[in-house]
């Protein structure tokens, strides 16, 4: 057994690796309309308990055979899918690299299988696995059909479930002009999602703050 199995996250998450999504899109049906943009932050947990982002993966994605764009879709993200300089990949490699990174962290951080974190996770989810689908993916890393929303972690935490008010609740600073980039939502929902699992420590829940020693 390696030191990895017994790494703070993988006891806090019951061996599940917390993975936050996000995936800008060409409209709102998994199936039928194209991912844009994608990006995955991954999370680490100090020995102490505290969960911070360490890093992002993210790629521009080029729009699969077929898929359905809606003009509103673009006007809401400012994403234009055939920019010269956008360096888009296709889903199968955008979806491959992501993937790669996820299942390097899960060995080195001693989990079983990563889960999904996203503001709104049904939405990502869906994307999700409609293109390991279409790109005929034989081994997804994600849990298929559970995932932390954070959306409903927001609501319940501080009373508001947009992304932008749920971060100026947690205290987080959030840039409008920024916002609708897969990197730039993901990393504040990793941001939201650590301030949630911190606070829930530091108020007595599980896993409990290291109490000091009796002089």
């Amino acid at each position: 057994m390696s030191d990895a199995v017994a790494s703070p996250i993988a006891g806090r998450f019951r061996g599940f690796l917390p993975v936050v999504v996000d995936i800008e899109t060409g409209g709102f049906n998994a199936g039928t309309d194209a991912i844009l943009e994608i990006a995955a932050t991954l999370l680490r947990m100090a020995p102490d308990g505290t969960l911070a982002i360490h890093r992002t993966v993210s790629h521009h994605v080029k729009p699969f055979e077929g898929a359905n764009i809606e003009q509103a879709s673009l006007d809401f993200t400012g994403i234009d899918p055939w920019h010269p300089f956008r360096e888009a990949v296709d889903e199968h490699e955008a979806l491959g690299d992501l993937f790669l990174a996820v299942r390097r962290e899960l060995r080195e951080q001693g989990c079983n299988r990563a889960i999904l974190v996203a503001h709104n996770a049904h939405f990502d989810a869906g994307f999700v696995n409609a293109a390991v689908e279409r790109c005929e993916i034989k081994r997804n890393p994600f849990h298929p059909f559970s995932y932390f929303d954070t959306a409903t972690l927001a609501g319940l935490a501080f009373g508001q479930t947009v992304l932008a008010k749920a971060c100026a609740g947690a205290g987080i600073a959030f840039d409008n002009s920024e916002a609708h980039s897969a990197v730039y939502d993901a990393e504040r929902t990793a941001e939201l999602f650590c301030a949630i699992v911190n606070r829930w420590r530091e108020l007595g829940g599980w896993p409990p703050p290291a109490q000091p020693e009796a002089g």
